[in-house]
């Protein structure tokens, strides 16, 4: 237990936790987005799947890490866009149709990963590129915080600039304002000229660019190729950061993180002899108890409410 311990607090964990909520973050602030416009989008594990499986694709054959990032965006608002078509325009059920994208980026994936490969797991034959690993000047010299800050893949500094991109986008732009008010009153928006419709499709789209960079870090960078079923999940992990977060990007980015550090702690398990089922266990475990946080604090926030009103009345 000691040993354990001392790994949980040592440098090389704490760099571990900022790997492992990289995905997270990306596709946390893909469901704000998405959030603000009021589309309940759980398509994000198809997409980021199929992003993933491109950004390997176009790179390997193109011999260009270009390409591959462009392949990968391309494949996610691929799935994006039908998802938007279905929901905003033929008026399909959001849930119904992301579980079936969902469980067509599955399929899909494994189809395209035989054609190219022959194998139904694993990407490994093909010679595709990743996303290169980046020292800070100044800062990887300094002891302690060049361990932990320093050194990290390009996808992973790029994630913790798109907090306060989202930030700005969503609360100090024209976009952001059309978004969030077509997501609050649909109704007033309209009667206000916005095109409610282009304006979640537009949120849509830019919520699937964030969530295919997700993606395409889990088979460009945490991994060097692709694996059948690789995202595991952290696209419902992101959906329900973002809702402890309340639509905040800085408090969702901080939930990203506690939900990376379960993951690392999963990890680390491991390497202790502990079962594997309680490293596939512990992010799932840390987000039912955040929820559960979550909904008595709304629960006492609502009672707080009533008790206001009661000594008003």
């Amino acid at each position: 237990m000691q040993d354990l311990l001392r790994v949980i607090f040592s440098y090389g964990f704490l760099s571990s936790v900022f790997r492992m909520a990289t995905p997270l973050i990306f596709v946390a602030l893909a469901a704000l987005i998405g959030s603000k416009a009021d589309v309940l989008c759980i398509a994000y594990e198809g997409i980021m799947l199929f992003a993933a499986f491109g950004g390997v694709i176009g790179s390997a054959y193109a011999h260009s890490l270009t390409v591959g990032l462009l392949s990968g965006f391309l494949m996610g608002l691929i799935l994006t866009a039908i998802f938007a078509y279905f929901v905003l325009y033929l008026n399909a059920e959001p849930m119904i149709v992301g579980l079936a994208l969902n469980i067509f980026g599955s399929a899909g994936t494994v189809f395209g990963l035989f054609l190219f490969t022959g194998s139904k797991s694993s990407s490994s034959t093909l010679a595709s590129l990743t996303f290169p690993a980046v020292q800070i000047p100044l800062i990887k010299d300094i002891p302690v915080l060049g361990d932990i800050l320093s050194g990290h893949n390009l996808l992973t500094y790029l994630a913790f600039v798109a907090v306060g991109v989202v930030y700005f986008l969503v609360f100090r732009t024209a976009l952001g304002l059309r978004i969030r008010s077509v997501g609050e009153a649909p109704h007033a928006a309209e009667s206000l000229g916005i095109n409610v419709k282009r304006t979640k499709f537009i949120a849509l789209m830019i919520s699937g660019l964030l969530a295919s960079l997700g993606g395409m870090f889990m088979s460009m960078a945490y991994l060097p190729n692709f694996s059948r079923d690789m995202i595991s999940g952290r696209g419902f992990i992101g959906i329900a950061a973002q809702n402890l977060g309340g639509g905040r990007p800085l408090l969702t980015m901080i939930w990203t993180l506690g939900f990376g550090a379960a993951d690392a702690l999963g990890n680390t398990a491991q390497s202790f002899r502990l079962p594997s089922q309680f490293a596939q266990m512990t992010p799932y475990l840390v987000t039912l108890i955040g929820l559960v946080l979550m909904s008595v604090s709304v629960k006492k926030r609502s009672q707080k409410k009533l008790l206001a009103k009661g000594e008003k009345a």
